[in-house]
């Protein structure tokens, strides 16, 4: 675990894009109340286009430093350049002295209050996270722990008898290797989840065919459920979309295998993509069950509880699966939906097309 920086440097961290910032909201400021002044002889106006400026320099900024620099600058800039006699310091007109002490108190509280919005808004996202990596691991560890207990069970039934009849052996045999496989994959979310939900996930995206990513994905589908007719309807065209096309392969296996497993009496699915905008949409329907209408609100933010699924095997919990497929699509700038249909259910999303590719 990392130290945390000292209390003082959180709360005023210093950043030359701050500076920048910051000098640049100024110099703003100070043309504009030279036009004002070329236009009008009163002064009154430039303290509120400081006390403005103020307020922009601590939303845009972090920390409290910058705020509070541009505050007490704002009030030497009202005084020395805005206001007679210009081009010099005097508080000894009368009201000078409650006016700029009254301005530089407004900058001042402007700017903490500000920063300490941002402050409680970080704050919030962060504990969102937080949540969700703890409803993560709640499901994590009920999806994992049964299907492990079934390994052990299964293969200590077969140490311990060695005379058991080979068939049932093999049967035996075959269901260790699909919870193994099963685990493979549930792994393998977790690794996304770990790299999309950390906020500075890099996709590395390369211009990929969508009737290729479609085919690979029903290739590797159809090993694990050869039972169920998988129906695949490319795009017209040629639809070229900017992808990882791994973790784009990703998201379609865990709505395929939900639709196979949650769906309960799903016997065809379909996965087709096309042009939507300046999207492609890529949609995984099914001829099963549905989704719950009371589960709808909650089924890609991980907080899905093995009660409020879909009655399937008992161990695979679509809340884990669909968390991560969200994250996916989120990380690609794409958004993600799902509905019933008059029988089944339609997951779909959207991946952002390049200009030309949208322009078609």
């Amino acid at each position: 675990m990392y130290p945390k920086a000292p209390l003082s440097a959180r709360m005023f961290p210093f950043s030359l894009r701050d500076l920048l910032v910051t000098m640049s909201i100024l110099l703003c400021a100070a043309t504009v109340c030279i036009l004002l002044r070329t236009a009008d002889s009163s002064d009154g106006f430039a303290s509120p286009i400081f006390v403005l400026a103020v307020l922009l320099i601590s939303r845009l900024t972090t920390g409290y430093l910058f705020g509070l620099i541009a505050a007490v600058l704002g009030v030497i800039c009202v005084n020395f350049i805005f206001t007679y006699p210009y081009w010099a310091f005097n508080l000894t007109i009368s009201g000078y002295p409650l006016t700029f002490l009254s301005f530089l108190a407004v900058s001042v509280i402007t700017s903490t209050l500000t920063s300490q919005i941002k402050r409680q808004e970080q704050l919030r996202i962060e504990n969102e996270k937080e949540k969700m990596r703890a409803n993560l691991l709640r499901s994590v560890s009920h999806d994992i722990r049964t299907p492990l207990t079934s390994i052990v069970g299964s293969t200590s039934t077969v140490l311990e008898n060695p005379g058991l009849p080979r068939a049932e052996q093999e049967t035996l045999l075959e269901d260790v290797r699909s919870e193994a496989q099963w685990l493979i994959r549930a792994v393998e979310n977790l690794l996304s989840i770990t790299r999309m939900g950390d906020g500075q996930a890099c996709i590395t995206k390369n211009v990929e065919a969508a009737e290729e990513i479609l085919g690979e994905a029903v290739r590797k589908f159809r090993k694990r459920y050869p039972e169920i007719s998988v129906a695949v309807e490319p795009p017209g065209a040629l639809l070229l979309v900017p992808m990882d096309p791994i973790l784009i392969e990703q998201v379609l296996a865990n709505l395929m295998e939900n639709a196979a497993v949650h769906g309960e009496t799903t016997s065809r699915i379909l996965i087709s993509a096309r042009p939507d905008g300046g999207f492609a949409r890529f949609t995984v329907a099914d001829n099963g069950l549905g989704i719950s209408p009371t589960v709808l609100p909650t089924l890609f933010d991980g907080t899905l509880k093995h009660s409020e699924s879909a009655k399937g095997d008992g161990k695979r919990n679509m809340g884990l699966g669909l968390s991560v497929c969200m994250a996916i699509v989120r990380a690609h700038g794409g958004t993600m939906e799902a509905k019933n249909l008059t029988a089944g259910a339609e997951f779909s999303f959207r991946l952002p097309l390049l200009k030309e590719e949208a322009g078609r």
